[in-house]
């Protein structure tokens, strides 16, 4: 099977495609929850406990999807705070459209993505907690918490997931990770680490349905400050995870690469200022270096938007595609977004939204 762009979309196209037996597998009630009147999870029920007194993460969780650190995990970064070499090394992925990404290769997303999209289970033993990713465009992940009282490794083997130990403070199960190797990237944009990448991450179940989750990268080689970022975790009731299988040859039609079509800054100084989609919908253009970043007002979605012609840009890692339109004196006056994989938008693959031009800044850039 070619592997999933949207586990949504997958869900629906497996249950087109597959048996009966198929149908009821994924929607087949989760036991021993509390249910509201109509038979429905009540998600607002008291969070379980272990019988040690632990709250329980035990269960399928679904991560927010709209975050803007899903694209740029460097979203709060001022230019400084980056390592002139990762900023070098992050602008030479942005050009070329993610063809170099882990994903295109069937590789590990970036740590980041598996809280912020798609959909986990996470299994609790007194010694143990394992999450079990569902796998997006690559194989499903999964990732081991040893929660016994160990140590991380002072000179680990680097791995794609690191090496994980967890420990509660209070109700809050905090999550050391070190050993990484520095072969995945921190966002679909392209930021990069070093093997001296570290995460902390917190899980806090709040009640049955709702989990409070925040990550923290420090990574001193590649970011003069640490990264912290908060996602709103939602459970996942009655159903199970389907299965991934990553076809290298095949990857995605917008990870082949571009050509070195560059823009000048003062050629793109021409398309920045604010958008209307809709009456209140508001979208801001800037310059970024060399490409354009276009900012959803409604998420704070960014997009890295690197050009393929004087008008046509492509956003890196998703494939959308923005198309400026120009009036009888060649003044920009408004855009189509088509968008690509819709992973982040909240939009259908392949949508289309117009946007008029209201006003230009009085000077452009970052």
């Amino acid at each position: 099977m070619e592997a999933k762009l949207f586990p949504a979309a997958a869900a629906a196209f497996a249950f087109l495609l597959s048996a009966p037996l198929a149908a009821q597998w994924l929607t087949i009630k989760t036991p021993g929850i509390p249910r509201t009147p109509d038979g429905k999870p009540s998600l607002s029920a008291p969070a379980p406990r272990t019988a040690d007194g632990k709250l329980d993460l035990s269960g399928i969780w679904r991560g927010p999807m709209n975050s803007p650190y899903l694209r740029n995990i460097a979203a709060d970064l001022k230019p400084g705070d980056i390592q002139p070499w990762a900023q070098s090394l992050y602008q030479q992925h942005v050009f070329n459209l993610g063809a170099d990404s882990p994903r295109a290769h069937c590789l590990p997303d970036p740590p980041p993505f598996y809280h912020l999209a798609g959909i986990a289970r996470i299994v609790q033993t007194p010694a143990l907690t394992v999450i079990i990713n569902e796998g997006v465009s690559n194989s499903g992940i999964t990732r081991t918490i040893h929660t016994d009282g160990r140590a991380l490794p002072e000179d680990p083997n680097p791995t794609w997931l690191g090496y994980s130990v967890g420990r509660w403070e209070g109700d809050t199960l905090v999550v050391t990770s070190n050993g990484f190797n520095d072969r995945t990237w921190l966002d679909f944009a392209g930021h990069p680490h070093s093997e001296a990448l570290r995460t902390i991450e917190r899980f806090h179940r709040r009640d049955l349905g709702h989990m409070d989750f925040e990550m923290t990268l420090e990574d001193p080689k590649a970011f003069t400050k640490p990264i912290t970022f908060k996602a709103d975790k939602t459970l996942v009731a009655d159903t199970e995870l389907l299965e991934t299988i990553c076809e290298y040859e095949r990857p995605a039609v917008h990870l082949v690469g571009t050509g070195a079509f560059r823009l000048t800054p003062e050629i793109l100084a021409k398309y920045a200022g604010t958008y209307e989609i809709a009456p209140g919908r508001e979208v801001e253009v800037t310059v970024d270096g060399g490409t354009l970043a276009l900012q959803l007002g409604a998420t704070g979605d960014t997009h890295t938007l690197v050009a393929q012609s004087e008008t046509t840009f492509v956003s890196t890692g998703f494939g959308e595609r923005v198309e400026f339109a120009k009036d009888s004196s060649g003044a920009v006056n408004g855009f189509t977004l088509t968008t690509g994989s819709g992973l982040g938008l909240g939009e259908r693959p392949n949508s289309q939204q117009k946007a008029v031009r209201k006003s230009s800044p009085a000077s452009a850039g970052r």
